[in-house]
């Protein structure tokens, strides 16, 4: 006895579902890959560490660590801008430690200034004995 026939309709929706499957299953299913999130750089690291060196207790909201990260940011450019206006000045191309150190010494009142450059002062000594 001979199967009985499908409608039209119900071959398509049959078809339809077998495709669909298939293509899911298969290689080059022409989805879309998964994009990996763009990494942010910030300073919550180190930020997180100097706390924990200073006041191993206590710990940083996400807040906090993000208004302490906008303030090393300021900073940092508030520094480089004046460092590269010292090179512009001097008519040189070479933005150097010196420039650093000047421009520190112009942004940062007093004993900060003192301490910041005996700092910078170390680390430059470190990285050359490497």
């Amino acid at each position: 006895m001979a199967a009985p026939k499908k409608s039209p309709a119900a071959e398509t929706t049959q078809a339809k579902k077998t495709v669909k499957t298939v293509k899911a299953r298969g290689k080059g299913t022409g989805e879309p890959k998964k994009r990996s999130r763009r990494r942010v750089e910030t300073f919550a690291l180190y930020i997180y560490k100097v706390l924990k060196q200073v006041h191993p207790e206590i710990g940083i909201s996400r807040k906090a660590m993000n208004i302490m990260n906008s303030f090393i940011n300021d900073t940092f450019d508030r520094i480089a801008l004046e460092a590269s206006k010292l090179v512009r000045f001097s008519k040189r191309r070479t933005l150097s430690s010196r420039e650093v150190q000047t421009a520190v010494k112009l942004l940062l009142p007093g004993e900060l200034a003192r301490h910041a450059i005996s700092e910078g002062t170390k680390a430059v000594t470190k990285y050359n004995s490497l």
